[in-house]
This record gives structure tokens, C-alpha cells and sequence, in this order.
């Protein structure tokens, strides 16, 4: 499955984004999908995560109340709404999919399959 992120860009702090994350190729409800996002110098963190069936979802305590994640397996798509964003949200949005039984769907290595980012910033 490829994957295509879009829906980033500037921000005043406050304010809300959707991103989508497009998806190409077979089987893309047997995968989870996740979003990542890495700030300057930081490492890639965890932001939300969805199984194929959209009948879990996980978010770090951090981002729960301001983060929904969803998505629409008719259109092979996965959508993150983001709330009330503030400037540490500034950084590049990665959606990935994946289906490693070794891994937890919050660590990158559960994922085989990584979008082209998408910059989120969000000004003061």
C-alpha cells in the first residue's frame, strides 16, 4: 500500500487542521494506520493510531481530547483532525500503514509502508 499525506500547512495557534493521509494499493482495510510526526532535532513521535476496521484507536495521553483520528475504507483514506493546536505541534505529519504482530501500533517499526510528510505549523 502507498500512502500520501496532505492537509498541512500555517496555523495560528487555536486554530484547527484536517489532514488526510490518501491511499493507494490492495487491502488497505486489513491494515492499521498511523500518524507520526517529528519536530526539528526531536525524534519521531506517536499521534494516533487506527486498526483496518476502525473499531480501535489509540493516542498518546498528551494528544487525547484535541486529536480524533478516523477513517473511511470505502475511500482508502485516514483523516486527523487536530484541536486547539499549539506551537510544540509544529512539526512534519507522516501517515503509515502496517500489520506487524511483533510490534505496538506506537512504535515505527510496526509500520512497512511510510507517506511523504506533510508540514504543520503553528504560529504564536
Amino acid at each position: 500500500v502507498q500512502l500520501q499525506a496532505s492537509g498541512g500547512g500555517l496555523v495560528q495557534a487555536g486554530g484547527s487542521l484536517r489532514l488526510s493521509c490518501a491511499a493507494s494499493g490492495r487491502a488497505f482495510s486489513t491494515y492499521t494506520v498511523g500518524w507520526f510526526r517529528q519536530a526539528p532535532g526531536k525524534e519521531r513521535e506517536f499521534v494516533a493510531a487506527v486498526s483496518g476496521d476502525a473499531g480501535m484507536f489509540d493516542y498518546p495521553d498528551s494528544l487525547k481530547g484535541r486529536f480524533t483520528i478516523s477513517r473511511d475504507n470505502a475511500k482508502n483514506a485516514v483523516y486527523l483532525r487536530m484541536n486547539s493546536l499549539k506551537p510544540e505541534d509544529t512539526a512534519v505529519y507522516y501517515c503509515a500503514a502496517g500489520r506487524n504482530p511483533l510490534a505496538s501500533i506506537t512504535n515505527p517499526e510496526f509500520y512497512i509502508s511510510w507517506g511523504p510528510g506533510t508540514q504543520v505549523t503553528v504560529s504564536s
